[in-house]
């Protein structure tokens, strides 16, 4: 049987992004500024740094760490993903992206950004609510805890997407898109 192929767009280090995809029998072919290209079997758009707050039309109020060439490649590379109707997960920066690609904004530095950061090389963890029928409540139940490690996080849904998980009852944590085969998380399931 053949491995799924799977192109992941990083920023740093992709380790345990390739580590996980082993573990479930896939392959992963990590690569910084990809070219777009379809030929894999699906997509993952890696944690990161910011996205430049002018793609959901505001200035800079927080967002930090901004890579200009990566998100022009990562738009480039979600709208053929989307054309060609593959799958797409989205991990942390990778589920903003795909939050503003579809016309959804950022709150650019949450109030509450202390409670999502590492610290001494440790994630932070907290309780999430996953919706009933989304993927995440099929798979985990109805609560139950995730890795934080952002300071961002969607405040307008982008069109098109459904919220299928929050943190405190008012973040979203993921979401799912209605027709399309795309799937997005706040927190890193690949540590």
């Amino acid at each position: 049987m053949r491995k799924m192929k799977i192109l992941l767009s990083r920023g740093s280090s992709a380790e345990n992004y390739l580590n996980a995809l082993e573990g479930v029998g896939a392959e992963g072919v990590a690569k910084y500024l990809p070219e777009v290209d379809t030929n894999y079997d699906g997509l993952i758009l890696c944690g990161g740094g910011d996205i430049d707050p002018k793609y959901y039309g505001e200035e800079i109020n927080g967002s930090k760490g901004i890579d200009a060439e990566r998100d022009v490649a990562e738009f480039a590379l979600l709208k053929a993903y989307v054309e060609a109707g593959k799958p797409v997960l989205g991990i942390c920066r990778g589920c903003q992206l795909i939050n503003v690609y579809f016309g959804g904004s950022l709150y650019q530095h949450l109030q509450k950004a202390d409670q999502h950061v590492s610290v001494n090389g440790a994630d932070s963890v907290h309780k999430i609510t996953a919706t009933e029928g989304s993927v995440l409540n099929d798979l985990y139940g109805e609560a139950f805890a995730v890795n934080s490690s952002h300071h961002q996080a969607v405040k307008v849904l982008g069109e098109g997407l459904r919220a299928t998980a929050f943190w405190n009852g008012e973040y979203i944590e993921a979401h799912e898109h209605k027709t399309l085969p795309i799937f997005s998380v706040q927190f890193h399931p690949e540590r």
